[in-house]
């Protein structure tokens, strides 16, 4: 069944795509709510979640385990790398990666395998910029 494209679902789209980086439902519903918009907080979670199901958005699991969307900007099988400061993400090919899972469950006897990867690290304007901190502070 399609789902009807409600101005409040364009609006979460809208804020989705203004946000940089990845961002939960909560924070994003604090932005909608700011700009007195009147979108109630489960409103937001069933709109990402239908853009995350039709591949408008990307959805994963931060490290604390909460799930974070952010507005996909390319098509087909991506991974990201993903500033835990900043929240900067890039969206990476990972060939080897792919080659490895593949190859994993077909030596185990699975088929049409799937898989997640995303990295968290620290971008290098972040990392420079805790450097900078250390030094100022020494």
């Amino acid at each position: 069944m399609a789902q009807r494209n409600t101005w409040q679902r364009e609006r979460v789209r809208t804020a989705l795509s203004d946000a940089r980086g990845f961002v939960s439902a909560q924070d994003l519903h604090a932005s909608l709510r700011d700009d007195n918009t009147g979108i109630g907080l489960a409103t937001v979670y069933r709109a990402l979640a239908t853009l995350a199901a039709s591949g408008e958005a990307d959805q994963l699991q931060s490290p604390d385990g909460e799930a974070i969307y952010r507005a996909c900007s390319s098509d087909g099988h991506h991974h990201h790398l993903i500033c835990r400061s900043c929240g900067l993400t890039v969206e990476i090919q990972a060939t080897d990666v792919e080659e490895w899972a593949h190859r994993t469950a077909a030596a185990n006897g699975f088929t049409q395998a799937e898989h997640i990867v995303d990295i968290f690290g620290v971008c290098a304007a972040c990392s420079a910029a805790r450097a900078d901190e250390k030094r100022g502070g020494a």
